[in-house]
């Protein structure tokens, strides 16, 4: 195997794997490879996950070794077609091997015979709603950017001294930029409609958000209110915190919209206030889920929830209470101890 080549099982192993991402403007495949020189408990060798908005769809990894769908319309597809999974489940452990090798002529290369390292490779293909095409692929090499090409400019992008080297040997063999050119055009349009076919109702559902506001005191007597959304579906949402009716921006911070197991979506937004002023604020919330936007405001534990904090302070203070009676009786009887041995 000559060192980092380009290797067919791109279009195979990333094939197997890959779904879209929706978005408000084009769709998205992402597959992210990661193969490591020393696996530990739940870190093997080497790993290949493909994502479709965000979320896991297929997963193979060098403990089971096998193409493990990881979203209910590539079960559908395992199921009825059980060869198709077999032929890219032994592209995958092809695929695995390679890796490996790669990492070793890396390790090499950099003159690190020792310790942890790492080896990634990610692949990115887009489909406008136009119908054109784009995307990128890149490598990384303990967690820093090592090559990358861009099939919008067909450049590549070297990061150090040892990556350059790979870069003039690969910008000089016309074949590899061909076959990303394949990839794109041909491979990501397949898998996308496989995703329509077999994804429909992934696709058209919508979950609304659950919303919730918090509060937290801070030492200085300033406070932080938090707008908490999870659960919802599509990814698009539009979260903002606003005073008197008007967005406000001012002292506020907010979290990325991240994936749940389940598929669906949570983020989160804060915003620093004056408690003299928390009956000005607003978490706005809007997503087609709802069926209109979301207004809420912190509003203090009532009925059960403050009596149940109620309780439980009662508890922990009888709690405290009585393991300070038991330390005083303690420190008596050792006093009374320390004394009788005295006389």
């Amino acid at each position: 195997m000559g060192p980092l080549r380009w290797r067919t099982l791109i279009l195979g192993v990333a094939a197997f794997m890959l779904g879209s991402c929706s978005s408000s403007s084009s769709l998205f495949f992402r597959t992210m490879y990661t193969t490591v020189s020393q696996p530990g408990q739940g870190l093997h060798h080497f790993t290949a996950v493909a994502y479709a908005d965000d979320q896991p769809i297929g997963r193979y990894d060098s403990h089971t070794r096998r193409l493990l769908p990881q979203i209910s319309w590539m079960k559908k597809v395992e199921e009825e077609d059980p060869e198709y999974c077999d032929r890219y489940t032994q592209m995958a452990r092809n695929d695995e091997k390679d890796f490996r090798g790669d990492l070793v002529y890396l390790r090499n290369r950099y003159n690190q015979s020792k310790g942890f390292h790492t080896l990634q490779m990610m692949i990115v293909c887009e489909v406008r709603p136009d119908g054109s095409k784009g995307g990128h692929w890149q490598y990384g090499y303990d967690g820093r950017d090592f090559l990358s090409f861009d099939m919008e400019t067909f450049s590549w992008t070297a990061a150090d001294v040892e990556a350059q080297q790979t870069k003039s040997r690969w910008e000089a063999e016309t074949i590899i930029v061909q076959r990303f050119q394949f990839y794109m055009e041909k491979t990501c349009a397949e898998w996308m409609q496989k995703d329509q076919d077999y994804g429909t109702e992934r696709l058209l559902r919508k979950g609304p958000p659950a919303v919730r506001v918090t509060c937290k005191v801070h030492y200085d007597g300033m406070e932080t209110l938090v707008c908490r959304a999870h659960g919802f579906y599509p990814r698009e949402i539009d979260a903002v915190w606003m005073k008197d009716g008007e967005v406000w921006v001012e002292d506020t911070f907010r979290g990325v919209v991240a994936p749940n197991s389940d598929g669906t979506y949570y983020t989160w937004l804060g915003v620093k206030i004056d408690p003299k002023d928390r009956g000005r604020y607003r978490c706005h919330v809007e997503h087609d889920g709802l069926l209109e936007p979301l207004d809420l405001a912190w509003e203090e534990p009532t009925g059960l929830a403050s009596n149940m904090v109620l309780v439980t302070a009662c508890v922990v203070g009888a709690v405290l209470l009585g393991a300070l009676l038991a330390g005083i009786w303690f420190y008596r009887k050792c006093q009374d101890g320390y004394k009788a041995a005295s006389a």
